[in-house]
């Protein structure tokens, strides 16, 4: 079901210091960059929204040499002070939420619910990296030489490259830079060129706080292209640590180039997740869990349900349901509250889906709804709208084992838990992954070590949405980066074990006799 509107309104962007040109790059005061005019088009209508005037290198150089002397003065500020600040940042994003999730919606496209939950994202990982601020625990060891202690610490890291995709334009960056600056790092962002108004908007709300106490440059941004910004970012040593989230095939080369100058990585790459429903599944449960994880983001997501892998005696009815619902989603104006599925960025992904559509058909995959361009009036007209689809494949066809972002569902029948773990994990990627049932036996056995080979195993939700309290990422071809929660603070710190000897003596360890 299409809907279309009148005009968005963008009176929301002066609220977050975004006028009609932009400079793209931040190094504690905005920098008058010399690069190409990058201009920002809405997805849903296709106009341009504002002009950004991108970074070249001698921008991002100005941007990674004030980050650096920031840190060398942030890394000496006691955790505890540094996680206030953090608050107070999270504190600027609740008073900036409505606006923030508008403009996501604006330049991304996702629905306006979505934006602001993505913003609710930003403000809970700020919470966490608050508390965390006063446990950034190491451990005491027991010594085997007499009047010796040891211990273990954990020190600040350097100046953090943060390279996000275009899906969760400010979601990603908060996850990485909030651990970040609690943990005494500064931070160098390059956002996708698909979405650098949200980058803007996110650095003017924080941005006065760090200013304020004298660390404006912690929170560097560098807008630019791949060679002025992203490849020198990936080659530069002065970064220790870069985080990237995008797809397999740049990350696979983003990984081999830090390997190369030993330096860290974070990766967060495709998924293509897979929803298992067995013969005692509550369909009822399935049926919204797998519209929202098709659906919801227009299938933007990297834990979108991609393959719905239902028990065979089941498929009948579950493809029934799911055609039935198909025909009730509301598509058109993301900033429309009553919008489930908004525009595609750009008419790239949509050539992208319908050539995916039209290669698994070759491959014998037959379309059982949607999977067509959605063509709505008025100033909705110019944007990148399709219709949902529902396809039946095979596990094994080379379109089902590639990600295409966007918002096809793939049905294949399963015949049993085992059948379903063996197809379940038959794809490269490992990112997330959910299971229906009603059985705690094989409840338990999806997510032990025998089950799901990703990153996110859950039982009785769907692949899509995750909580900041656990580490998110996968597995194989996901590129095995761990954000957010639980210890993935430790990815931004350096360990230091030490031994202290508070004796005249000077034994050695193993009981070496040396002289």
């Amino acid at each position: 079901m299409a809907s279309a509107t009148s005009s968005t309104d963008t009176s929301f962007l002066s609220s977050l210091g975004i006028q009609d040109q932009n400079q793209g790059a931040y190094n504690g005061s905005w920098i008058q960059c010399t690069g190409e005019v990058l201009e920002s088009r809405s997805p849903a209508t296709g106009e341009l929204i504002a002009s950004v005037q991108m970074a070249t290198s001698k921008e991002y150089e100005a941007v990674v040499a004030a980050a650096q002397e920031a840190f060398q003065r942030w890394r000496a500020i006691p955790a505890p002070l540094r996680g206030d600040i953090v608050r107070r940042m999270g504190n600027a994003m609740r008073e900036h939420k409505d606006a923030l999730g508008r403009l996501i919606t604006l330049e991304m496209g996702k629905s306006v619910q979505e934006g602001w939950g993505e913003v609710q994202e930003c403000i809970d990982i700020a919470d966490f990296a608050v508390g965390l601020s006063r446990q950034l625990y190491g451990l005491t060891m027991p010594s085997e030489r007499p009047g010796h202690a040891m211990r273990e610490q954990w020190h600040p890291l350097g100046t953090i490259g943060i390279l996000t995709a275009f899906n969760f334009p400010m979601a990603v960056w908060a996850w990485n830079s909030m651990l970040a600056f609690t943990c005494g790092d500064a931070c160098v962002w390059k956002p996708s060129p698909k979405t650098p108004l949200t980058a803007i908007g996110l650095t003017n709300v924080i941005r006065p706080i760090l200013e304020a106490e004298g660390f404006g440059a912690l929170a560097g941004l560098a807008i630019g292209g791949n060679e002025d910004v992203a490849q020198a970012m990936i080659d530069d040593a002065r970064l220790p640590l870069i985080s990237f989230t995008g797809s397999t095939a740049i990350g696979k080369l983003v990984a081999s180039r830090v390997a190369g100058r030993m330096g860290r990585l974070i990766l967060e790459c495709g998924g293509n997740n897979g929803l298992v429903v067995l013969d005692d599944a509550d369909l009822d449960m399935v049926l919204p869990a797998t519209l929202f994880g098709a659906v919801g983001t227009a299938g933007q997501r990297c834990t979108s349900t991609r393959r719905l892998l239902v028990h065979e005696s089941l498929v009948e009815e579950v493809t029934n349901r799911l055609v039935r619902a198909y025909d009730d989603i509301v598509i058109g104006d993301p900033m429309d509250q009553k919008t489930l599925c908004g525009p595609l960025i750009d008419e790239h992904a949509v050539e992208t889906m319908m050539a995916s559509i039209e290669s698994c058909k070759k491959e014998g995959g037959k379309l059982l709804r949607g999977g067509e361009r959605a063509k709505l009036d008025g100033d909705l007209a110019g944007g990148h709208y399709v219709t949902p689809a529902i396809m039946t494949a095979e596990n094994h066809y080379q379109t089902v084992q590639h990600e295409t972002f966007a918002p096809i569902l793939y049905i294949i029948p399963i015949k049993d838990l085992e059948h379903a773990i063996e197809v379940h994990n038959g794809v490269p990627q490992g990112l997330s992954s959910a299971i229906f049932t009603n059985d705690m036996k094989a409840a338990e056995r999806f997510i032990s070590a025998v089950g799901s080979d990703c990153g996110i195993a859950n039982v009785n939700i769907g692949t899509s949405g995750a909580e900041i309290g656990g580490a998110f990422g996968g597995e194989k071809d996901t590129g095995g980066g761990r954000e957010s929660g639980s210890d993935a603070w430790k990815s931004y710190m350096r360990r230091q074990t030490n031994t202290v000897n508070y004796t005249s003596e000077l034994p050695l360890a193993q009981g070496i006799k040396f002289g």
